[in-house]
């Protein structure tokens, strides 16, 4: 019997085409589709991010629209962060 006051985990996945002003929601849910979201990433090599502040506001994005520029910054930083992580695996 799963326990009440575990909560339920959040996923939201991001894509980004070159030349669309920013990414957008492709992916999102809770529970079991948030586990599924994570285990299709994991399986393609995808880096899996956890920070639940910022999935809390990008859950309140609809699918497929682009994320608001209000999380411009935040996206920014976490994506140049997973460059400087990918740059850095691929000299080893």
């Amino acid at each position: 019997m799963p326990q009440a006051d575990i909560p339920m985990q959040n996923a939201v996945a991001l894509a980004y085409q070159a030349g669309e002003g920013s990414p957008k929601v492709v992916a999102k849910g809770r529970g079991l589709v948030a586990d599924a979201i994570i285990a299709r990433a994991k399986e393609h090599g995808v880096f899996v991010h956890e920070s639940k502040e910022l999935v809390a506001m990008l859950m309140q994005v609809d699918l497929d629209d682009h994320i608001p520029p209000a999380l411009y910054r935040a996206v920014a930083e976490l994506l140049a962060w997973l460059y400087q992580i990918e740059a850095e695996q691929a000299e080893i």
